[in-house]
């Protein structure tokens, strides 16, 4: 295992031609006479505009000037080059903190947070910062071989963390990064001392032997919520559950895309790949449908909180590292990954935070999280969405110092 310096490149002549020529010329689909808004995706009014400023406007090396203020890296772990940005605290109290992204972000989505959390913002909480990005993502490189699912994903990032002489540490996920965290959180806990989520991975209390010995009424109340309906047996708004796995396209028409992404990515990827203005357009859906509020006006494309610049640097990462087929690539791993059940079912032992953002996807009613991990710290906060800290950053940093701060208290780490 070795580390080398890295920085962010600029986009090389000949490629920066090709995305011109490609987005002037680009071909639109065929769609209805009939608006009907982002029903069947996302629409061309929608995309043509931000294709003419991608092309016109945005300025990759301005914002590669940004990145660049941060200290970037190359580490060498199990035959991979693997990216991570490392932000050491001058703080002596300050905690090692491991932020992990999933998909369609990259190291990118925490561009907001690294500094307030590495500089104790507010006086309270500091972190040794380490964004690391996920083989296959942006400045990462690929598996080239099957197989790199969340066990093997997650156990690089432990070696990571203990290369960087980090023998215990915090990790914060979303999205797939919750799924790593909680994977480092289970089977890395020697070192991974307290996992902080945004998207928490658990089984409802099914009355197993476990189950029932250790929450015996919380497993009465999940098997009479099957019967009297959810909001009945655990409140209002206290779950947000549509689909019934990973791949329910029936049940929840969100999910259509991970249908396609966990079974055939190879297809998808040849069109992804090869058409800039067919990226864009398959990444915007998802900031437009996950990103807060929930219910948005049809003629909102993106929301304030997410600016038209930091949704097309996201773009153009997965675009300059051709990286979009195998970040997709990623979900195939996982829905093959026969380790995942297992994972699901695992309770985490060591202290645990939730933070439920009134956005996000899914939402899972706080007994269940409970029977499902050592609960240290729970909320539910009325802004943001799947990207909080790109949507509502100081909310985000204050959540995670006030976790910092409890775990230090408590002499979780030494």
């Amino acid at each position: 295992m070795s580390i080398e310096p890295f920085e962010i490149p600029s986009i090389p002549p000949e490629r920066l031609a090709l995305l011109n020529e490609k987005l002037k010329n680009a071909e639109y689909p065929n769609e209805l006479e009939t608006d009907v808004g982002w029903k069947y995706g996302a629409p061309r009014w929608a995309v043509e505009p931000l294709v003419q400023t991608w092309l016109n406007d945005y300025d990759w090396e301005k914002v590669r000037a940004k990145m660049n203020q941060w200290h970037h890296y190359h580490a060498t772990i199990d035959g991979l080059r693997v990216h991570f940005i490392h932000e050491p605290s001058k703080n002596p109290d300050a905690i090692p903190l491991l932020l992990l992204n999933g998909w369609p972000s990259t190291f990118y989505e925490y561009h907001k947070v690294i500094n307030p959390l590495r500089d104790g913002a507010s006086n309270t909480q500091a972190f040794h910062v380490i964004v690391a990005t996920m083989p296959g993502f942006g400045f990462s490189e690929a598996p080239k071989l099957p197989g790199y699912g969340a066990s093997k994903i997650g156990d690089i990032f432990n070696q990571l963390m203990l290369l960087l002489d980090y023998n215990e540490y915090v990790v914060h996920g979303s999205d797939f990064g919750s799924m790593l965290g909680k994977w480092l959180a289970l089977y890395r806990s020697e070192n991974c001392k307290a996992y902080h989520t945004v998207y928490p991975a658990c089984i409802p209390p099914i009355p197993t032997p476990t189950f029932l010995w250790a929450h015996p009424f919380k497993v009465a109340k999940f098997l009479a919520s099957m019967v009297l309906g959810m909001d009945t047996v655990y409140g209002h708004g206290s779950s947000k559950i549509r689909g019934k796995s990973f791949i329910d396209v029936e049940n929840d028409r969100e999910m259509g895309y991970c249908a396609i992404q966990a079974t055939r990515p190879y297809t998808l990827s040849f069109g992804l790949t090869d058409s800039p203005v067919g990226l864009l357009a398959w990444i915007l859906e998802k900031y437009h449908n996950w990103t807060y509020p929930e219910n948005k006006s049809d003629t909102i494309v993106l929301p304030e909180t997410v600016t038209t610049e930091e949704f097309l640097t996201q773009v153009t990462i997965f675009w300059l590292t051709n990286s979009i087929s195998s970040s997709t690539r990623f979900y195939y791993e996982v829905f093959n990954d026969e380790g995942m059940k297992d994972m699901f079912m695992g309770r985490v032992a060591i202290p645990t935070a939730v933070a439920y953002y009134a956005g996000e996807l899914s939402k899972l009613p706080r007994e269940w999280v409970e029977a499902s991990s050592n609960l240290q710290q729970y909320k539910e906060i009325e802004v943001g969405g799947h990207f909080p800290s790109l949507e509502c950053d100081e909310v985000f940093v204050d959540d995670i110092q006030q976790f910092g701060k409890l775990i230090k208290t408590k002499e979780y780490l030494k």
